[in-house]
Order: C-alpha cells, then sequence, then structure tokens
C-alpha cells in the first residue's frame, strides 16, 4: 500500500496540512511502517521529503550534502521554469539557517551568552514564577491551561533572561505565541514587531549594559570585534525568544494532555514527582512540540534510505516520528506513555551541529513547571473531550491552541515543589 492511500495526497505525496498535524502521532506511525522517507508536501505547497524513521534521521540530520543554504534548491527550481519565493518572513540572520563557517562562528556567539551557568541560576526563579502563575488562578473551577500557565511562564523567563522591560512583557508574549504560526495573519507582523523591539533593546544594551542576555550578546560580539553584524545580533536574539519560548509552551501543554490521557501516569507521577525529570524526557519522545525540523537542501544528489534524492530537493526530518520510533531500553513499547522508562531516547531537540542550544533551559523550565502545577493543583482534569482540542494548523511546532482543565482547589504557596 503506498503512503498517499493511508494519507491526504497530492501528486502522490504526504500533504502535512492542519488535519495532518492534528493526527500527526498516528500519521507518522502509519509512514513508518510503509518505509523511513516519503515525498510530501508542505505549507504554502512546497514539496519535499519527510524522514520518519529514528535511523534514518540521525543520519539526514548530519547528512553533509543537506544544507540550509537554499540555493541548490533556487537553481534546480530556474532550471525547472520557476523562482523560489520566501513563504514568509524569516528569523533574520541566525545559526538555525547557516551553514559552517557561519554556523559555527553564529553559534560561539549564542553559547557565549546562553551559558549554562546562567541557565542553572534560574531555576529558583522558574520555580517562583510557576508558584505565582498558580496563586493567580481562582480558587476553583476552570480555565485554559494554556493561557493561564503554559504561556506565561516561559515567556517570563525568556523575557527577563533576556532583559526585556516589564511595559513590553505583554506584546512580547504576544508576538512570541505568534511568531512560529506561519499560516496565521498575524505572523509577519509578530516577527516585525519581535524584530524591531530586539533591535532597539540591543541599541539600549549598547549604551547602558545590564547582567541579562542581551547585553551579554552584545558585549560577546563587541569583543569579537564586530565579526558578527548588527543584523546576525538581532537574528540571534530572535531565535532564542521564538525557539525558547514555543517549544516549551507546547512541551507543557503536550506533557499535560498526555498525562490528563494516561490518568495512571499522572497518579504516579503525583505519588513520585521525584521521577519528573526523566519524565521530561519520556515527554519530549512520546509528543515533542518540535515536530519537524526546520529544512535543508540536498547540495547534490543523494541517497537517503534507499530513495534517491535530487539535487536541490527539500528534507524535513519529522522529529517526533522519529522520538516513536526510537530504540528503547528492554524492548519497551515506543507506542506507550512510560513516565518510568529508563533513559528515553528521542531526537526532539535535533541532532548534530544545529542540537538546540536552548535543551538544558527547556528541560528545566519543563521539570520545574510540572512538579509544581501537580503539586498544587492536586485534582486537575481535562475539561473537554480530548479530541474537541484544537491543534496549531501550520508550522513545525506541534501543540494545542487551548487547553481547559476544572480543578476543585489549589494547594498552598511556597517550598519547594
Amino acid at each position: 500500500m503506498s503512503p498517499h492511500e493511508q494519507c491526504p495526497h497530492q501528486d502522490g505525496r504526504v500533504v502535512i496540512d492542519a488535519a495532518f498535524k492534528a493526527d500527526a502521532p498516528a500519521r507518522y506511525a502509519r509512514l513508518r511502517e510503509l518505509g523511513p522517507i516519503h515525498p510530501a508536501q508542505f505549507h504554502l505547497g512546497l514539496k519535499g521529503w519527510v524522514v520518519v524513521g529514528y535511523d534514518l534521521a540521525r543520519e539526514a540530520l548530519t547528512h553533509p550534502a543537506l544544507l540550509k543554504d537554499a540555493t541548490p534548491a533556487a537553481e534546480a527550481l530556474a532550471a525547472a521554469g520557476y523562482v523560489l519565493h520566501q513563504p514568509s518572513v524569516g528569523l533574520g540572520a541566525q545559526m538555525m539557517e547557516a551553514d559552517p563557517p557561519e554556523h559555527t562562528r553564529l553559534r560561539r556567539l549564542a553559547a557565549a551568552a546562553f551559558t549554562p551557568r546562567r541557565t542553572a541560576e534560574l531555576a529558583p526563579r522558574i520555580e517562583q514564577i510557576a508558584h505565582d502563575l498558580i496563586d493567580g488562578l481562582p480558587p476553583a473551577g476552570e480555565v485554559d491551561l494554556v493561557e493561564a500557565f503554559n504561556a506565561p511562564l516561559p515567556a517570563t523567563v525568556i523575557a527577563e533572561l533576556l532583559g526585556i522591560p516589564e511595559r513590553h512583557h505583554l506584546d512580547f508574549r504576544r508576538w512570541s505565541a505568534q511568531a512560529l504560526r506561519v499560516a496565521s495573519p498575524e505572523h509577519r507582523a509578530a516577527l516585525s514587531g519581535l524584530h524591531a523591539l530586539l533591535a532597539g533593546l540591543l541599541a539600549d544594551k549598547r549604551r547602558s549594559p545590564q547582567d541579562d542576555l542581551l547585553s551579554a550578546l552584545v558585549a560577546v560580539r563587541d569583543e569579537e570585534d564586530g565579526r558578527p553584524s548588527e543584523e546576525e545580533l538581532v537574528g540571534t536574539a530572535l531565535m532564542l525568544v521564538v525557539a525558547g519560548h514555543e517549544s516549551t509552551v507546547n512541551l507543557l501543554g503536550n506533557a499535560e494532555l498526555g498525562l490528563f490521557q494516561h490518568p495512571d501516569q499522572l497518579r504516579l507521577l503525583r505519588e513520585r514527582p521525584e521521577l519528573m525529570p526523566g519524565a521530561v524526557e519520556e515527554f519530549l519522545r512520546y509528543d515533542t512540540s518540535v515536530e519537524r525540523s526546520t529544512s535543508r537542501y540536498a547540495a547534490e544528489d543523494i541517497e537517503l534510505g534507499g530513495v534517491p534524492v535530487p539535487r536541490g530537493s527539500m528534507v524535513v526530518v519529522a522529529l517526533g516520528a522519529a522520538g516513536r520510533d526510537a530504540p528503547q531500553a528492554e524492548d519497551a513499547d515506543p507506542a506507550v506513555l512510560d513516565v518510568t522508562r529508563p533513559g528515553a531516547r528521542h531526537l526532539a531537540f535535533g541532532h548534530g551541529i544545529h542540537y538546540c542550544l536552548g535543551a538544558p533551559l527547556a528541560r528545566l523550565e519543563a521539570t520545574i513547571a510540572l512538579r509544581v502545577l501537580l503539586a498544587r493543583v492536586p485534582d486537575l482534569e481535562l475539561a473537554v473531550p480530548a479530541h474537541s482540542l484544537e491543534w496549531i494548523g501550520s508550522g513545525i511546532v506541534r501543540g494545542v491552541l487551548s487547553l481547559p482543565v476544572r480543578y476543585r482547589s489549589t494547594g498552598r504557596s511556597g517550598g519547594t515543589a
């Protein structure tokens, strides 16, 4: 049976549209049964290949001929009489869209400012933010967990980390939430708004540096004799905002939904909160918030999984599908959510030189936020049928637009959850 008999299709290609994304784990599972790579059509009709198998995903993410440079794709399309148009406003000059040596230089810029020490020092503040958000909930009732907890927590963390003044926080949160939803009418305005905000703040930090990440980025750039351009500096800051916010919002939402749908696992985590760090790895594997990698382009004719991929072809790795295919310890069933799974293997943060720089912060935020939430709101449950939830319909992220929940009470604030 061909892939298009299992999934929406056009010209023999899997169409990864809103309907596909809403049912992504099941759709990708069917594709994996048919093979590790398939021709696909993405947003705005862009065509390429999607890799769904774990082993081939690791190969594709480190393949020396799969680059971020879209020139081969543009040349291949031009030879066929087409012109490659950018589908939307991008994130600017930053490492996610660069190849070495530019990638190496830009990643060094971000890594020098976004240090493990700076991340680890955030733990007490992340916990306080989580408690403050729960203190702000009604004593009992129903709320949208995305709006009330999942979105404001990482937005507050990254805003404070970057040094964004409080007067800009509302716009910052709104733009951050819209920036990766490429089909939304607000997408372009959100990216433009974030770009202008960060450019202005970077200029302010140069005149009056403070103890924050934007000031650190300026210092690193200036210490390196200005090798990164001003646009690269803004692009790096923008990348940290968008990647650091939206992915964590949906990591929390997908984890919570998974627990609501597996009450035995929810009960286990409430009884044994020390399992949370390992459980976060399982959430990343089971239903990751970054569903697909950013695009790569074949710089030459190559072969992936026995399939010829012509020069100029776009290749995307389905990170979530690869997680469901990753070999696990003790031959455990990868289709099952198991918060006690030892050393859950996944590709949620990518692989190779583009491995997510913010992975430690995402893990820290998720571990603390979920631990506090389950301790403070012990009777939390989904308020609507799971099948009625609306999923983000485009882009590389996966998550629900809202997560209505009900509860009878919130526990006392303070202390370590």
